[in-house]
């Protein structure tokens, strides 16, 4: 990627660029909607993703250009959120606006181009990834170089308060954190990040659907808001620390809607600690278990699937050599995620999208991936 960046930037901006990041897509392995709860959850970066290459410039514009619009976007001044073609430049202008806020400099004219090989809505979190590759663009032309740990958070805070999507740690930790092999285990509480092996012959397969909520609609922030009044009404500051049988005993005072939000995070979180013991042992088809049961929680208790990713994980747990399925990312559309072992191939795949598209009339894309690792200068 690094040489078709190069040569892509000098071709548009006729020079060459000072420096080149990429940061990885992701899959939400298991642990959804339990980050910003205080929870636990695993994610794998992905061997695709999004590249940044920038140079500096010294009049204090900022010139951005991407393969999804071909043209030149120029902005001055402070950050400030587009719509229409200039909407991509949201993700790395929230990221310049963020810095500040760690006691980090941004740079203040630039030329900026990216390039993706994500599939787009598909739930493998290409936000979060153009956040980290712009973070460590901007950081390294300015001669800054912070912890991980606070690249990771300054996505976040671009996506919190730029975005207004009120997302946890995931998206960023697991792009910021990957490594190949392994998965990327978060307690949200610190938030502390670890590894954890994958074993060999375990694979992904991604089914996106193409249809898609735009999580900023007010779905994502309604379950935000459901699972903060669980916590306020069973006393206790986040779900991370509620227990089933606190909500049990609530006695009617949550509204139907919180009382399943808070059954399905604590009930998640326990799913993921239950997957970090059976990894390491190669169990995977304990872990296709957990998985699936992911799913159906998302199904019926958080409400954020879809007639459209419920077919496909009830086809996919039906097909030989699948593991488990479940939704990937904030839910609402999207794509499904299968942990398939060597022997789950293309036709089988095919023969799955096949009955999507008889069911449906709509195609699916699909996407055979591997463990990546994480955010880097190229």
């Amino acid at each position: 990627m690094r040489e078709k960046l190069a040569a892509q930037f000098k071709e548009i901006f006729g020079r060459a660029p000072e420096v080149i990041t990429y940061a990885p897509g992701r899959i939400e392995f298991i642990g959804n909607h339990t980050d910003y709860n205080g929870g636990t959850v695993l994610g794998a970066a992905i061997d695709r993703g999004v590249g940044v290459a920038l140079a500096r410039r010294t009049d204090g514009q900022r010139r951005f250009y991407s393969g999804h619009t071909k043209e030149i976007i120029t902005l001055t001044g402070e950050p400030k959120k587009q719509t229409g073609a200039a909407s991509y430049t949201n993700y790395p202008q929230g990221v310049l606006a963020a810095l500040p806020a760690f006691g980090l400099k941004a740079p203040e004219g630039f030329d900026y181009l990216d390039l993706s090989t994500l599939p787009v809505g598909a739930g493998l979190s290409s936000s979060a990834a153009i956040e980290l590759a712009s973070g460590l663009a901007f950081l390294e032309v300015t001669g800054q170089h912070p912890p991980r740990e606070t690249v990771v958070k300054v996505g976040r805070h671009a996506e919190n308060h730029f975005m207004g999507v009120p997302c946890g740690i995931l998206d960023q930790g697991v792009s910021g954190f990957g490594q190949k092999d392994h998965l990327v285990f978060i307690d949200c509480r610190g938030p502390r990040f670890d590894t954890v092996p994958l074993p060999s012959n375990a694979h992904f397969w991604i089914f996106n659907t193409h249809t898609k909520h735009s999580l900023v609609d007010g779905l994502y922030a309604a379950r935000h808001r459901e699972c903060m009044e669980a916590a306020k009404a069973l006393g206790v500051d986040r779900l991370v620390n509620a227990t089933l049988a606190q909500l049990a005993s609530a006695n009617g005072s949550l509204s139907p809607e919180a009382s399943k939000r808070a059954r399905h995070v604590i009930e998640e979180i326990a799913r993921v600690d239950a997957s970090v013991k059976a990894l390491p042992t190669g169990d995977l088809a304990a872990v296709g278990r957990l998985l699936t049961a992911s799913h159906r929680s998302s199904q019926h208790l958080f409400e954020n699937s879809t007639p459209e990713l419920d077919f496909l994980v009830d086809t996919l747990t039906g097909t030989a050599h699948v593991f488990g399925a479940r939704l990937t990312g904030g839910g609402f559309g999207g794509a499904v995620m299968a942990l398939t072992s060597e022997r789950f191939g293309q036709a089988e795949a095919n023969a799955v999208a096949a009955a999507y598209e008889k069911k449906f009339g709509a195609k699916v894309d699909i996407l055979h991936t591997q463990t990546g690792n994480g955010a880097t200068l190229l």
